[in-house]
C-alpha cells in the first residue's frame, strides 16, 4: 500500500481490533507452578488505545487464548469489546462488525501469528507488528518498525490518529 492509500484507510477506520499475544505482549507466557498466568504490557500502548478510544475509535480485543490479565487491562484502559477464547477470529471479526454495524473496511486489525490471518485478510488496514509471521507480513497492508509488546499498538494508534486529524 502507497503511503497516500495508507493515510486514506486510517482515516477510514472507525475499530481497531487487536490481538494480545505478540501483539499487546511480547507472545511469552509466564505461568506459576500453581497456573496463575502472568502478561506484560507496554505503558505506551496502553497510552495510544486511551487516545484512540478519546478519538472515538472503539477499540476491540480477539484473542485466542482466555486470561483474566486481559480482562483487567481491558477494563482499566476502557476497552469494552473483549473476546477471548477465539478459535475462528474471521467469524468473530463479522460477529463483532454486525453487532457494532461497522464494515470491515472501517476496521483496522492488528496480528502477529497465522491465527489472526481471517482477520487480517478482512480489514481494511491490515497491521502486522514487526516480529510477525511472514504470513502476516506478506498479507498486511503496513508493518510496525516496534515488535509486539514493545510498543506496536502505540504506532499504529498514532497512525490512526494522524490520518483522523487530516
Amino acid at each position: 500500500m502507497q503511503p497516500n492509500e495508507l493515510r486514506e484507510a486510517a482515516a477510514r477506520v472507525r475499530l481497531l481490533v487487536l490481538d494480545v499475544d505478540g501483539v499487546l505482549t511480547d507472545g511469552r507466557l509466564f505461568i506459576s507452578s500453581t497456573g496463575e498466568e502472568f502478561k506484560v504490557f507496554h505503558v505506551r500502548d496502553g497510552s495510544g488505545i486511551v487516545a484512540a478510544l478519546r478519538a472515538g475509535v472503539t477499540v476491540a480485543i480477539i484473542s485466542g487464548r482466555d486470561s483474566a490479565a486481559v480482562n483487567r487491562r481491558a477494563a482499566e484502559l476502557g476497552i469494552r469489546h473483549v473476546r477471548q477464547g477465539v478459535a475462528e477470529k474471521g467469524r468473530e471479526l463479522e460477529a463483532l462488525l454486525r453487532d457494532l454495524g461497522l464494515t470491515a473496511a472501517q476496521t483496522a486489525c492488528v496480528g502477529d501469528d497465522t491465527p489472526d490471518l481471517p482477520m487480517l485478510e478482512m480489514a481494511g488496514l491490515a497491521v502486522a507488528v514487526a516480529d510477525a509471521h511472514p504470513a502476516l507480513k506478506a498479507a498486511a497492508h503496513w508493518i510496525t518498525g516496534s515488535p509486539g509488546g514493545h510498543g506496536a499498538v502505540r504506532e499504529v494508534c498514532d497512525l490512526l490518529l494522524s490520518a483522523a486529524a487530516t
